[in-house]
């Protein structure tokens, strides 16, 4: 399960490492993401906002994220 805040941070966060380092993880190729299903997520916060990505994108949901994206980031 996932947080209301897990789609914010899925709108900003940047992958950290790899082919599509500083990409933010929504916009991850979705052939890119199921590469990670079968190998195995990344432990922690990042895989489980990765899955989440990969289940926005297989249900055709992203449309949800776009006006996210615009959102100011907040630390």
């Amino acid at each position: 399960m996932f947080e209301k805040e897990d789609l914010l941070k899925l709108a900003k966060m940047e992958m950290p490492f790899g082919k599509y380092k500083g990409k933010r993880l929504i916009d991850l190729p979705e052939p890119y993401l199921l590469w990670f299903a079968e190998q195995g997520f990344p432990d922690g916060q990042l895989g489980k906002l990765m899955q989440l990505a990969l289940e926005i994108k297989i249900n055709g949901l992203e449309y949800l994220i776009e006006p996210l994206k615009k959102l100011p980031t907040i630390h």
